[in-house]
């Protein structure tokens, strides 16, 4: 019981003098001193229980430490760090330095990416009846347009449902299609950013479109970047982002002047061939069951028009501070801890896909795997997905944490981080449900820098990730155990999971078993 007080006081003499948080006040301090009884049990019955562990870990993460500095050099210095770019071969080699700055044993696993993308200057010049200025960048991995660009009509199809091409006809073939979207707020607002793309695209592509223009989903002009394929393969049709304030005047030039409004764009982007890529995988043996490991991880990649702080080089600074954490205590686990940063994260999930296929053989000994994909925002619990039978297991391993919050578990789950390869294999997976804080305001935006990140939320979430990891990997037994392809199909569809992964594109190579668990 005595760690948590411990670790207020560490907290209180080291804080940054001054520093302003970028978060509301919690209801509850995570630093708050456990009620009576609590923090007694731990997760296992060794020499290092969960409560021993975490009361050597804390003082090492809340205390001074190189994270901060650790994730300026990755953000300011490095920058945002396209899959493939020559920005993200420096994240590499931070990463690989890092690790060994602090003693832990570290490698790279290579993977063959399809092709590298790079965005050239993007134009839309409005020829006729008005002129005025648009402020715009390329979609993620989409196709540049011929040389000169295209010279065509704008179209507006509204939100591109089946209604709003019957209604645009045989205007659609060869125009330009701007797209509207609603405006986003919230975690759900950002999962249809990623559902209302695919059957738009496929009714344009169908039609004879010559492109797509997407309202941005942000006001006052942010710009941001996704990709709207599931496998790091080209967009079928040239595509780019529209600032929202000028997408909606494009759309009322439009209703102003219909068929008539004529424009050029150009969008020179860079696509290359298939390249190597690389996972960096940081490691502390197990001392009784070595073979036997546990997956912290996060991605290292980023979109490029901000630097990537809160998506995602935060919490890729988090993992090597777990692993430094752990190692200054001097604790070996009882089972392996790999620290792994994966690459092509924000193509689908590409590097840590390549990852989970290259480690088959061994994943019915990958115990669990804990991820961190969304910023800064205090932890609540994980999101368990489906895997209700490893709920109880969590919570005791959180149990000397019981002052922090952070035992509220969900069983629902979605697509959208490097879980998810881990989890189509019947792996036990974790990820941190955390609040919003300031994530979907910069998400993939020009505004995602490191000024965003508060450093003192991002230690306590340090913290949790490596009392989670050490608890997951010291366990007298297994946290769960691998789930079998029928086992997985029916969670698939207890969690409705199968209907996402229809929206997104995920469905086909699961059926395959190009990706999960072997039919």
């Amino acid at each position: 019981m005595r760690f948590a007080l411990f670790a207020a006081f560490v907290l209180a003499c080291f804080a940054p003098p001054g520093f302003l948080g970028q978060l509301p006040a919690a209801k509850t301090d995570p630093l708050a001193k456990p009620a009576a009884g609590q923090g007694a049990m731990g997760c296992s019955a060794t020499e290092a229980s969960c409560a021993e562990a975490a009361s050597k870990i804390l003082p090492q993460v809340m205390g001074p430490s190189p994270l901060e500095e650790n994730l300026r050099r990755l953000t300011d210095e490095v920058g945002g760090r396209v899959t493939g770019s020559p920005e993200m071969g420096k994240a590499i080699d931070w990463a690989v330095a890092a690790f060994r700055a602090e003693g832990v044993d570290v490698h790279t696993e290579k993977y063959t990416l399809p092709l590298t993308w790079s965005e050239g200057e993007t134009r839309l010049e409005l020829l006729s009846p008005v002129k005025f200025p648009v402020r715009l960048v390329a979609v993620g991995w989409s196709p540049a347009t011929p040389v000169g660009g295209i010279e065509a009509n704008l179209i507006d199809i509204g939100y591109g449902d089946e209604q709003d091409f019957a209604r645009a006809g045989t205007a659609v073939k060869g125009a330009i299609l701007l797209a509207s979207t609603d405006l986003g707020s919230t975690w759900a607002d950002l999962f249809n950013e990623y559902t209302q793309p695919p059957p738009v695209i496929a009714r344009a592509v169908k039609a004879g479109a010559a492109a797509i223009l997407w309202m941005g989903a942000r006001e006052r002009m942010l710009l941001y970047r996704h990709t709207n394929t599931s496998d790091a393969s080209l967009e079928r049709i040239p595509q780019a982002m529209v600032a929202r304030e000028d997408a909606m005047r494009l759309s009322r030039t439009i209703a102003a002047h219909p068929g008539q409004v004529r424009v050029r764009f150009s969008m020179p982007n860079k696509v290359g061939g298939a390249v190597e890529q690389e996972n960096v995988v940081g490691e502390i043996r197990g001392r009784e069951k070595p073979d036997e490991a546990v997956i912290l991880g996060a991605h290292l990649d980023s979109w490029d028009l901000g630097t990537g702080a809160l998506d995602n080089g935060c919490n890729a600074a988090l993992v090597i501070e777990a692993a430094r954490a752990i190692k200054a205590t001097g604790l070996l686990p009882r089972r392996t801890i790999r620290f792994v940063l994966f690459s092509g994260e924000e193509q689908g999930m590409y590097g840590s896909w390549q990852y989970a296929l290259a480690h088959r053989a061994e994943l019915d000994k990958i115990r669990g795997v804990v991820v961190f994909d969304s910023g800064i925002g205090r932890v609540t619990g994980y999101s368990l997905t489906g895997r209700g039978d490893i709920e109880d297991g969590v919570r005791e391993i959180l149990k000397p944490l019981d002052s922090w919050d952070v035992n509220h578990h969900t069983l629902e789950g979605d697509i959208g981080t490097d879980n998810w390869d881990f989890f189509l294999e019947g792996v036990p997976t974790l990820v941190a449900e955390q609040d919003e804080a300031n994530y979907l305001p910069n998400y993939h935006a020009a505004s995602d820098t490191f000024d965003k990140v508060d450093i003192r939320e991002l230690k306590i979430n340090t913290a949790l990730a490596a009392v989670t990891v050490w608890g997951v990997a010291d366990r007298a037994e297994p946290l769960g155990k691998r789930l079998s392809r029928i086992e997985m199909e029916r969670l698939l569809k207890e969690t409705h999971l199968d209907e996402k992964m229809e929206k997104l594109g995920y469905w086909e190579p699961w059926q395959k078993g190009t990706r999960g668990r072997k039919p």
